[in-house]
């Protein structure tokens, strides 16, 4: 500490600040009343071993037989390929005093045995519940004696940035553990799964505390600690929670059927890029999820949502980006009806629709995928077949840097191109042009042009010659590609 004399006088010191706490004065007592809660979860799975090196020989009477022979033998002592046990720890906590448990799903999965170790040394065999892969999230239930001691959950959604929050789980097998930090971000996308929206904390977790508990400073679960970032599997800071907004509801259907029951739109959507926002006239900027494709026989298949439509708010929820869609739809019940806020032809509207079933419904996307070829893809290669060994299209019109054609037979035969998609085929696409750096490619065909369709190449020539007289910057293109599959693009106009 720095100091100064003053002439005359005695040492001056600097006057003291009042210093505040960096924290909770302490969290024993609230500790204490939820350890009893946490468990340890013991799992075993036995794999058949397919290592057939051959065993070290060692000479008979030599001091290191026992060893080997118990190491590279096991128990049977003869060397055989024996099944082996692989056991693995993780902790969960006690969610109904009944005996229903809430883990993580990578804790469990596979697991020939599940045991779960109580704060009090007493242990009990559980049994699986249900797991939902989507969110890794699981539930057991054992059998106790009496009443355990359970953790109510908390609402995530009124935790801020900064909130202090409590985590308590078994790292490295030692037994309960109790680390303390701060909420450091919230609706994180670990791309762990389609509903991520992660709470971010620096409260310490380790390996062994996934499926355990992240509390408030009031005693309720918040979160599930499930993932970290780290190089070494120790604590860096950075470790990541299923909020409760997802998992609560998660639990509950677990525990009453055994199986998710999610929400499901029947829509394929893709991000609303600015280019896109600028294309549709949206004010204030890009927002919501563009429908690129509505499900055949889904639940909005009736034209109350088209294709085209940007979907800014389902059920009361905001859609600011594509992702929060698919979540807000999950976390909704099979048959509700909703209010669906959509912007169509640069209006703002409200749909009310009926919400089937994912679970039952997925099997039917992938059938009509299969069928139609309507199916997402992100590998260029997969947009359009091999033509190396085909006729050569008719000569076509070249604009902003693609031939377009009109789609007839021979084009649809030398493209691949199935009878479904209607529109004008692009024949070839200049390397450099703005077009290929949308990764559009020979073989696609355009549907829409600002969302009216087209059906020739002299109708895109005339409309984009149309955009370009009125200084638009880009171009809103709906392209399908060999198979039917439907995308928004934005070109730009040079």
């Amino acid at each position: 500490m720095g100091f100064s004399l003053i002439a005359g006088g005695p040492l001056a010191l600097p006057a003291r600040a009042e210093v505040k706490p960096a924290g909770p004065e302490s969290v024993a007592d609230l500790a204490e009343s939820l350890l009893d809660a946490v468990v340890n979860i013991s799992t075993s799975q036995n794999v058949k071993s397919d290592d057939k090196a051959p065993v070290p020989q060692v000479p008979e009477g030599s001091p290191f037989q026992d060893f080997f022979d118990e190491f590279f033998k096991g128990e049977g002592g003869d060397g055989s390929n024996q099944p082996q046990t692989v056991n693995s720890l993780g902790s969960g906590f006690v969610i109904d005093p009944k005996g229903f448990i809430a883990t993580n799903n990578h804790v469990i999965e596979g697991a020939d045995d599940i045991e779960v170790n109580f704060a009090n040394g007493s242990k009990l065999k559980a049994k699986l519940v249900g797991t939902d892969p989507k969110t890794d999230l699981a539930l057991l239930k054992v059998e106790p004696k009496a009443p355990l001691k359970a953790v109510p959950f908390g609402d995530s959604r009124t935790m801020r940035i900064g909130d202090w929050v409590m985590a308590i789980g078994n790292p490295f097998g030692l037994g309960g553990s109790v680390t303390v930090g701060i909420i450091s971000a919230r609706g994180r996308n670990i791309n762990a799964g389609p509903y991520d929206n992660f709470i971010q904390t620096d409260a310490a977790i380790n390996r062994g505390n996934s499926g355990g508990p992240l509390f408030n400073m009031k005693g309720e679960v918040i979160g599930i600690n499930t993932a970290i970032i780290s190089p070494s599997g120790g604590s860096i800071g950075i470790g990541f929670s299923v909020p409760t907004e997802l998992a609560q509801n998660i639990f509950l259907q677990l525990r009453d059927f055994g199986e998710t029951r999610r929400g499901w739109l029947g829509v394929r959507i893709q991000p609303v890029t600015d280019d896109i926002a600028e294309s549709l006239g949206m004010s204030g900027g890009a927002k919501g999820a563009l429908v690129a494709g509505v499900i055949k026989g889904g639940p909005v298949d009736n034209g109350s949502i088209r294709t085209g439509d940007v979907i800014t708010r389902f059920d009361g929820k905001d859609v600011r980006e594509m992702r929060d869609l698919p979540r807000v739809v999950a976390e909704s019940p099979v048959g509700k009806a909703v209010d669906v806020v959509l912007l169509r032809d640069g209006k703002e509207m409200t749909v009310k629709v009926t919400l089937g079933r994912l679970e039952d419904d997925e099997k039917q996307a992938e059938n009509e995928d299969a069928a139609t070829g309507d199916e997402e893809t992100t590998e260029e290669e997969d947009l359009a077949p091999d033509t190396g060994e085909q006729a050569q299209p008719k000569a076509s019109e070249t604009v902003l840097g693609m031939g377009i054609g009109d789609l007839d037979e021979e084009a649809r035969k030398t493209f691949s191109i199935v009878e479904s998609v209607k529109g004008a085929v692009i024949t070839e696409v200049a390397p450099d042009s703005a077009a290929a750096e949308r990764g559009i490619v020979p073989g696609d065909v355009i549907v829409e042009i600002g969302q009216e369709a087209v059906a020739s190449a002299d109708e895109v020539k005339t409309r984009i010659a149309k955009l370009k007289s009125e200084d638009r910057r880009n171009v809103l293109m709906m392209v399908a590609n060999h198979s039917g599959a439907l995308r928004y693009i934005t070109v730009r106009i040079d």
